[in-house]
């Protein structure tokens, strides 16, 4: 485990190398040495040169041979050491220049920018979002990760280093939507309504004050440790797919051949000898366990469906597991019309879903379709279990299917059973718990696949997961008569707020391991109104990574300071595995203990699940 983002803030200027290269550049007079008045009309030169140019002119520069330290020359670190404690930054080049390349007409790239830093170039990047770039204004650096290492550049001026910010920005938005970073070119991707998207430095963050202060004071305690308080073994060369956590008695880990049952305490989950071990499908069949996608729980947490992936990751239908017996009592069908359709995902209608104990209606996804899937038998008629070979048919009780283009990836519903929807576009929208044919909010992408979705169990805040960082919309909104709702129940025209991002630090997006992707980001477990969620969590790689909410939230907050563009917040606390983690879940808020803040942490890898506590302790 480690903290958040120290490890590669380390004062550049306290090296003996970079104090002796301040002292330097200080000491030269562009105006007393002739060589430097020179090089200043160059310089001019520099700052009204296109970014495609930069290379060709600091070549030139060079060839010169002047007797002084170019103002555009910059220093370049390498980190080295990973997080041991021998870790530090070492000068890489102590005369590197940087150029935003267009390789636009280069048929070997299909991105058009590239950031490159010479000479050489030393690096040669493309520039989006998985260079995880990091501006540090105080100390004029901008640290990344790129070719599998860790860098920061050292800009010389203020002045440059702004320049260095405007440019990197504006390549990034060219890069990521395909068009020019104008005003007209923002206004066709967000839309007239997402002004706050497209230019945040502008926008009015009077909703993220409002929705902090509806909530209790900041927490002023000191930065708490998790302490693992219990690890279970997969066993018998299982391999575990996924978790089902429960908000009562038990909780299920879903494995390579079937579901283990263990129990829940309020230091984790514990003791699987002490349930049953289901396997095997109706009929002596095993082959529904081969690959289990999806564990879904049921009619207060008696029942579980069972859903196994097929071909595209999608599948045709679910098992039907009776927990208390441990049987597959039924497997579905997805049919409609009569004709045979597949899911990508399945959900509960609703938060809280899995606790009612006669529920028998799920929600559905696939890529052009949203649908609720109802288990009593449309004709009247219930299987007899056994004596039919045909499997029953799920009611398809309400539902859209999209024309095409909509390309849903992933969803969530909130605790009265809104829905919001994540898309391979970025798109991310929302729909009522009466509809599910228009969204009545549709949030633009920010160039990267939602893989993953979650929202508060009140509707007024969403958690959307891409590759290489977690996005945080607020949906809360004041209509025209001043009553404040959410996206989900009106349409928020352009009272949009701009929505914050949580990232990795360069140094740990590069120590998270080569799969260093996110993957379900969600918040922490809540199932009652007037209750808030305190945490959110994602895995990437051999890292769970944990934010506090209300952190996040805060306006004021330090990992805000100085930023442009869209905030993004860098103070977590990680998790760290020896092995890739399957999955990261806070239990439900009713196992919290007395002297905890927060439910126990789950970290399931693919032999082991550890369950770790947030604790009181300075």
């Amino acid at each position: 485990m480690g903290g958040s983002h120290s490890r590669e803030d380390i004062d550049l200027t306290s090296s003996d190398e970079e104090e002796e290269y301040d002292e330097d550049y200080d000491a030269r007079s562009p105006i007393s040495d002739p060589a430097a008045s020179a090089g200043q009309r160059d310089d001019d030169l520099l700052r009204a040169a296109t970014p495609a140019s930069l290379e060709a002119i600091d070549a030139k520069l060079r060839s010169l041979d002047l007797k002084y330290q170019h103002p555009t020359a910059a220093k370049l670190y390498l980190h080295v050491g990973g997080a041991s404690s021998s870790a530090r930054w070492v000068l890489d080049e102590r005369r590197a220049t940087y150029a935003f390349v267009d390789k636009a007409s280069d048929d070997s790239s299909s991105t058009r920018w590239f950031l490159e830093i010479g000479p050489g170039p030393r690096v040669s990047a493309p520039v989006d979002s998985a260079l995880q770039l990091k501006a540090n204004p105080a100390q004029r650096r901008a640290d990344f990760a790129a070719g599998g290492s860790v860098w920061a550049l050292r800009l010389p001026t203020d002045a440059e280093f702004r320049r260095f910010r405007v440019d990197y920005e504006r390549c990034l938005f060219e890069n990521t939507y395909g068009v020019e970073a104008t005003d007209e070119g923002r206004k066709e991707v967000f839309g007239a309504d997402f002004a706050a998207w497209a230019r945040p430095d502008e926008a009015d963050d009077a909703v993220w004050a409002d929705a902090q202060e509806s909530l209790n004071p900041p927490v002023t305690a000191p930065m708490r440790d998790l302490l693992e308080e219990f690890e279970e073994e997969a066993g018998d060369g299982e391999s575990i797919q996924s978790l089902a956590l429960g908000a009562l008695d038990n909780s299920f880990v879903v494995g390579s051949s079937g579901i283990q049952v263990v129990k829940n305490f309020h230091q984790g989950l514990h003791g699987k000898g002490a349930s049953v071990r289901i396997s095997g499908a109706r009929g002596g069949s095993t082959s529904a366990y081969s690959t289990p996608k999806k564990a879904l729980l049921m009619r207060g947490e008696t029942n579980m469906l069972l859903m196994s992936p097929g071909e595209a990751m999608r599948s045709n239908g679910v098992h039907h597991v009776d927990i208390e017996t441990g049987k597959v009592v039924a497997e579905w069908q997805f049919q409609k019309d009569g004709t045979e359709i597949a899911m990508r995902d399945i959900a509960n209608e609703s938060k809280g879903a899995q606790l009612e104990p006669s529920g028998s209606t799920f929600l559905g996804l696939d890529d052009n379709r949203l649908c609720r899937w109802d288990m009593r038998d449309a004709r009247g008629r219930v299987q007899t279990i056994g004596s039919s070979s045909e499997s029953p048919v799920l009611n398809w009780s309400q539902g859209h299917q999209f024309s095409r283009g909509t390309n849903f990836q992933c969803f969530a519903s909130t605790g009265d059973g809104s829905i919001v929807v994540g898309s391979v576009d970025g798109k991310i929208r929302l729909y009522s718990k009466s509809s599910m044919r228009m969204a009545k909010t549709a949030f633009p992408g920010l160039g990267s696949p939602i893989t993953h979705v979650d929202v508060t169990y009140d509707g007024k805040w969403i958690l959307g997961t891409t590759d290489t960082y977690l996005i945080l919309i607020c949906t809360i909104f004041k209509d025209k008569d001043g009553k404040e709702k959410t996206g989900f129940s009106g349409r928020m025209g352009n009272r949009i707020s701009a929505p914050r991002l949580l990232k990795l630090t360069p140094l740990d997006a590069i120590l998270a391991g080569t799969d260093n992707k996110f993957h379900g980001g969600q918040f922490s477990w809540v199932t009652e109104n007037g209750k808030q969620e305190k945490h959110l969590v994602a895995t990437v790689g051999k890292f769970s990574v944990i934010w506090n909410f209300q952190q996040v939230k805060d306006s004021n907050h330090e990992c805000y300071r100085d930023q442009q563009g869209l905030k993004s917040c860098y103070c977590y606390k990680v998790v760290l595995k020896d092995e890739s983690i399957v999955d990261s879940r806070f239990m439900h808020e009713k196992f919290a203990a007395g002297d905890s803040p927060e439910a126990p942490l789950v970290v399931a890898t693919p032999m082991k699940v550890s369950s770790f506590s947030i604790a009181n302790r300075r």
